[in-house]
């Protein structure tokens, strides 16, 4: 069964060019934790994804879904 995309933080970041070190270190997080959300392995709460759109200028929805 293939893996469910639930997110684009992965492309979010490659489209800021935001690497995901910098992502972890702004948010005091490990950049294990941030790959995993990348990967879509684990989600980050609904208050992690408000952060992480605040830090790269993007509405929230542009982290689930492109509205492009």
């Amino acid at each position: 069964m293939d893996k469910i995309n639930y997110n684009r933080i992965k492309a979010v970041l490659a489209e800021k060019n935001v690497s995901s070190k910098e992502l972890a270190g702004h948010l005091d997080k490990t950049e294990s934790t941030v790959s995993r959300w990348c990967t879509n392995d684990v989600q980050p709460s609904v208050e992690i994804f408000y952060l992480i759109a605040k830090y790269l200028d993007v509405d929230i929805r542009e982290l689930f879904v492109s509205i492009k």
